[in-house]
């Protein structure tokens, strides 16, 4: 696509990555070249020019910026996420090695503040919450693993107290450490919710697909079927204001706890983004939903789904089609319900096959190839819960098919990232401008600039931002 100078000099100021790589930015009156999405101050429009190429920006006699690191980035290297990632990957090995976050930063090589920044940009958390999580996972593949006792398993993973240990546990997962690892031998269990969840808000996410053939709520039970590590099985939740007990039919608890952690949103941080709207003086955001949390999808591959077929049609459609795909792929498994498919299954057939369904040429040749990529194993859904958030963008960015709103949605919905923005929502650009109060909805760049006040919880003022104008469910 040929772009003019004033096409992407709108790029730079609104400092979209997306751009990268496409073009290179030469700022005249400093000599360097950096990249669209550089975080530097801005240039005035007369004093830059763009390139094709860093080799041409360096012919002109410019060299690299060393905040934007160009021509890393132009040969698919990126050193600085590299540090990053290699030191969280220390941090998650051994996680009781490093005591706190100061310990991290003394570790890294860089000052705190930078230390900081690279956290929140890379891995949307901080220091110490990254260091938490990192002895959340060591201690439940203890508990799993064996029958030590509590408080060796607490030590070993770094914390300082078993009450420490207990609350916290208890805090991201609704059980015990004691619980949590009965899930072993259990087909059922039962998850605390947090003081003051909002029942009715997970009743309306978990019923929003009118056409849905994979699940049903029927008054507070909820019945769906999800794909285990070892094939399909039904999971039923049975929803009380203060708890929700699970049965899965096969396989074991601990693959079902998951499941349902991710749709009740147990981990994620709702106090800490109520904090920031009321500092923001937006209290009327959350004002009624303080503990409005992310409903997950059951899957990476049920997230990606949605992300290609919802593309770009209104939601109605869209459960339409995913109804005839699974109908398609699938058969009925349970009380009417059908598994989800596998992407074996959609990967086996055939963009003509969908054509009938009313599936466009090209959303069907989307569906299809992603659901190749997965079974060749050149997208590993499974490794992307564990990149940084930087990379998984970049390696779903480079799916054909999926662009900046899908890939934010499925980081948002499916892989648990806290600071995402699926840009080009009108869920959200109505929600901006409603609470705003904007004469009219902004564009994509205005969207950016405006959720960047609720970084790094630009996933949950998502959510807020779609149930502002919608009507309080009862």
């Amino acid at each position: 696509m040929r772009m003019s100078h004033d096409q992407m000099y709108a790029r730079v100021l609104a400092s979209d990555a997306s751009w990268n790589g496409r073009f290179f930015t030469g700022v005249l009156t400093t000599g360097i070249y950096c990249l669209p999405a550089c975080k530097a101050r801005k240039p005035k429009p007369g004093n830059v020019r763009f390139f094709p190429t860093c080799e041409a920006a360096r012919a002109a006699g410019l060299r690299a910026c060393k905040k934007c690191h160009p021509d890393d980035f132009a040969r698919g290297a990126d050193p600085v996420l590299e540090t990053v990632e290699a030191l969280v990957a220390e941090i998650r090995a051994n996680p009781a090695d490093l005591p706190d976050a100061r310990a991290i930063v003394r570790r890294s090589g860089f000052g705190a503040t930078r230390v900081f920044e690279l956290f929140r940009q890379h891995y949307h958390t901080t220091p110490a919450d990254l260091l938490l999580r990192a002895r959340m996972s060591t201690a439940k593949q203890r508990l799993l693993a064996g029958d030590a006792p509590l408080s060796r398993i607490a030590l070993d993973a770094g914390f300082e107290s078993l009450s420490g240990f207990h609350e916290n546990f208890r805090r991201l997962n609704g059980l015990t450490p004691a619980a949590y690892r009965e899930l072993r031998e259990a087909r059922s269990f039962t998850v605390s919710l947090p003081a003051g969840y909002l029942l009715p808000y997970l009743r309306r996410a978990l019923s929003r697909d009118i056409h849905s053939v994979t699940e049903r709520l029927d008054g507070n039970t909820y019945t769906t079927v999800v794909q285990l590590s070892d094939g399909p099985a039904v999971l039923t939740l049975q929803l009380a204001p203060d708890s929700v007990h699970a049965g899965i039919s096969r396989g074991t608890a601990v693959e079902a706890h998951a499941v349902v952690a991710g749709l009740l949103g147990l981990d994620e941080d709702a106090a800490a983004f109520v904090r920031l709207a009321k500092r923001l003086g937006l209290a009327r955001l959350v004002a009624g939903r303080h503990e409005l949390r992310i409903s997950q999808t059951p899957s990476v591959f049920d997230g990606l789904l949605w992300a290609i077929i919802g593309q770009q049609i209104n939601f109605t459609f869209a459960c339409l089609l995913k109804r005839r795909l699974i109908e398609r792929v699938s058969t009925v498994f349970y009380g009417g319900l059908c598994a989800p498919p596998t992407p074996a299954a959609v990967a086996a057939l055939e963009p003509a096959d969908l054509l009938p369904l009313q599936f466009s040429r090209q959303k069907a040749s989307y569906v299809i190839t992603t659901a190749r990529l997965i079974t060749a194993g050149k997208l590993d859904l499974a490794a992307l819960r564990s990149m940084s958030a930087t990379r998984a963008e970049r390696t779903l960015l480079a799916v054909h098919g999926l662009g900046p709103w899908s890939v934010n949605y499925l980081m948002m919905r499916s892989l648990g990232f806290p600071d995402c923005v699926p840009l080009g929502d009108t869920g959200v650009t109505s929600g901006l401008q409603s609470l705003l109060r904007l004469e009219e909805r902004p564009d994509i760049d205005g969207t950016r600039r405006l959720m960047a006040m609720f970084s790094p919880y630009r996933s949950l003022a998502t959510t807020h931002l779609w149930q502002f104008n919608q009507p309080v469910p009862t």
